[in-house]
């Protein structure tokens, strides 16, 4: 008997990626190794893109090989498990007016300056994240190829 299909149609995979809260980032080492960390971000122009400090390991690795996998998932049983698994290259970006408006993106979606998420004025984004994003450098996720899962559509067939 064939498995049941539970992968997630386009829409489905845009929606799950507009409503996840963390990414799973994996790059390479010099060696090969997988490095992993999780962190925040957006969805732009149907692209994943999160920021992190230019000097981070992340970010040496990426520059230095570009190829890239990142996860997002949710679900605590199995019946429940949801992911979009994302394979390809990382766009470095090291405009600062580009990740300073990542912030203000970042800060809509993350309690980043207080206890809620929200919409940073101009002149306030400036005073809380303008030093840091000379700092930092954006990634945007450019797809190679896109895995997802739904094991809701299951219904308890495995």
């Amino acid at each position: 008997m064939p498995r049941r299909d539970s992968s997630s149609a386009a829409d489905e995979v845009q929606a799950f990626l507009e409503e996840g809260r963390v990414l799973q980032v994996a790059s390479l080492h010099p060696d090969g190794r997988p490095h992993l960390v999780p962190m925040w971000y957006v969805v732009e122009a149907g692209q994943v893109v999160f920021r992190s400090y230019t000097q981070s390991q992340k970010i040496r690795n990426l520059r230095r090989d570009p190829r890239l996998s990142v996860l997002v998932e949710r679900g605590e049983a199995y019946a429940e498990l949801q992911g979009v698994m994302i394979q390809g290259r990382a766009r470095l970006v090291a405009d600062p007016a580009y990740v300073l408006g990542l912030y203000g993106r970042l800060a809509a979606k993350y309690p980043m300056v207080s206890g809620e998420p929200r919409v940073l004025p101009d002149q306030e984004l400036e005073a809380v994240f303008g030093r840091q994003a000379a700092k930092n450098t954006a990634v945007v996720v450019e797809a190679e190829r896109v895995a997802s899962w739904d094991h809701t559509k299951l219904r308890g067939a495995y």
